[in-house]
């Protein structure tokens, strides 16, 4: 058969369309691909369409150009804005998992999310210092396109879309230095009152990753509106956790100027972590809450009352947003300039909500100039950027130059030719200094050698350290703050 009339009746048998549609469907792709036709080969269709665009002359043979092609030929069998919608919202009524499973299927049939892509990534987990930790590193994402670097960094005027999050990149065609968006789908709903939407990530990190976005462009905020919105969005999608990055430069995430939150069907090594010691708050007698034991400074909430839950978080962020400890760098303002915010995450056990409150503070130092509570400078060599979200629950996002980078600094370990990097050098001398290392092994000697650094990585970002010192300022700060909510 020829590879048009291939798609054509996948995109039939989708049920975008219908039977009778099919000659138009055709003719669709063929205004997309041009109109010389092949017979199919053992590449799935859609990729086997792109290349015959590229040698009808119907695209450039370049990165962006395919990106572009691939994501409007998937566009033909992925259900309308409004279809796509009422479909799950009808799902809804019956099972909020069946309506999240038939949408990210979709959204993996229509390539939305990359599968093929985040097979790539690096993954394994293993314990350090008591964690369970979980490494990955990042293969996904293609490589930049050196057109789309151009076009980014001669662009002017207004934005459209605004930034990468804007429900205006639903059905975006995109181009050089713009995403390509023409299958996103998003999934319209009300929290607390405000229009917010629901999309799936092209690029997870986890199962099921997950974007909730405030239909208006505006700038991320911790506060007691925050949770109300957590708890709205486990009442609607309880199989989910949802979390927000911080907000406040060096511990904020990339896309501070839009107002989301991260989830998704995945249990972090911090969500199984456990409370190292009880706090109690007489007003709250309905909240459990306790320090947990991780290498960030992290106070846990519990409960049933979700009113009482919110009511307790909104008081500990507004009295952390203000309390100093300069004893241990700890500082609130410098002038008029905010420091301190939380990185909250929540998540559901039965009836009860988990609300975890992540202290972090973003001063600098001449010491520290990228932060006082950031990964410090040994450890760049593995981890420099910051630490959002999803490495504060305990997965580790690194760079994908490791992977080759760590291949020569296996090599190095044994003896073998190699070109490793001198920044990895004193790293890996200590560690062959302190193993036997060889051929059977140097694998499991290199995964917990990175799960090591992530481990200090989380420890530079906790503003209480996991020592005598750091449980000392916990119960400074315990006692200040049960003083001022009780």
């Amino acid at each position: 058969m020829k590879v048009i009339e291939k798609f054509a009746d996948q995109v039939v048998n989708s049920g975008a369309y219908e039977p009778l549609d099919r000659v138009y469907v055709i003719n669709k792709i063929r205004s997309l691909v041009g109109d010389h036709d092949e017979e199919e080969n053992d590449k799935p269709a859609v990729k086997q369409l792109v290349d015959i665009a590229v040698e009808n002359e119907k695209i450039p043979d370049d990165v962006t150009s395919k990106e572009v092609l691939n994501d409007q030929l998937y566009d033909l069998m992925t259900p309308t804005p409004s279809k796509t919608n009422n479909i799950f919202w009808q799902k809804m009524q019956n099972s909020p998992k069946k309506a999240t499973d038939w949408f990210y299927q979709l959204c993996v049939n229509d390539d939305y999310v990359k599968e093929e892509a985040i097979a790539k990534n690096v993954v394994f987990r293993t314990s350090s210092k008591g964690h369970g930790l979980e490494i990955t590193i990042n293969l996904s994402k293609p490589e930049k396109d050196p057109k789309a670097i151009a076009a980014a960094a001669h662009a002017t005027g207004k934005k459209y879309p605004q930034c990468a999050l804007c429900l205006e990149n639903e059905g975006y065609l995109g181009g050089y230095g713009k995403n390509a968006r023409s299958n996103l789908r998003i999934i319209r709903m009300s929290i607390a009152g405000r229009p917010w939407g629901f999309q799936y990530s092209p690029y997870a990190y986890f199962n099921e990753h997950c974007i909730f976005l405030d239909q208006e462009h505006i700038p991320m905020e911790i506060n007691q509106q925050t949770l109300i919105n957590l708890v709205e969005i486990e009442k609607t999608l309880p199989q989910y956790f949802v979390g927000s990055n911080a907000d406040l430069p060096i511990v904020g995430g990339s896309m501070l100027s839009h107002e989301h939150y991260q989830g998704g069907r995945h249990t972090f090594p911090m969500m199984k972590a456990k409370i190292k010691k009880d706090v109690s708050f007489d007003a709250y007698p309905d909240v459990k809450a306790g320090i947990v034991d991780w290498p960030m400074s992290d106070l846990r909430l519990s409960s049933e009352n979700s009113l009482d839950l919110i009511d307790l978080g909104s008081k500990i962020i507004r009295f952390w947003n203000q309390y100093s400890d300069p004893a241990r760098d700890i500082r609130a303002f410098t002038d008029n300039t905010r420091h301190h915010t939380v990185t909250p995450i929540m998540h559901r056990e039965g009836k009860k909500f988990i609300l975890d409150l992540v202290l972090r503070d973003n001063n600098t130092s001449a010491d520290y100039p990228l932060g006082i509570f950031h990964p410090h400078k040994q450890l760049w060599h593995i981890k420099k950027e910051n630490i959002g979200l999803i490495e504060v629950m305990g997965r580790a996002i690194l760079p994908g130059r490791l992977k080759s980078e760590l291949e020569e600094v296996k090599k190095y370990w044994l003896g073998e030719e190699n070109k490793i990097a001198d920044s990895h050098k004193e790293w890996a001398d200590r560690i062959k200094s302190e193993e036997n290392i060889s051929q059977e092994n140097v694998d499991q000697v290199m995964q917990q050698a990175l799960v090591e650094v992530f481990e200090q990585v989380l420890q530079d970002a906790g503003v209480f350290k996991n020592n005598e010192d750091g449980d000392q300022g916990w119960d400074k700060f315990i006692s200040a703050l049960v003083e001022k909510v009780d």
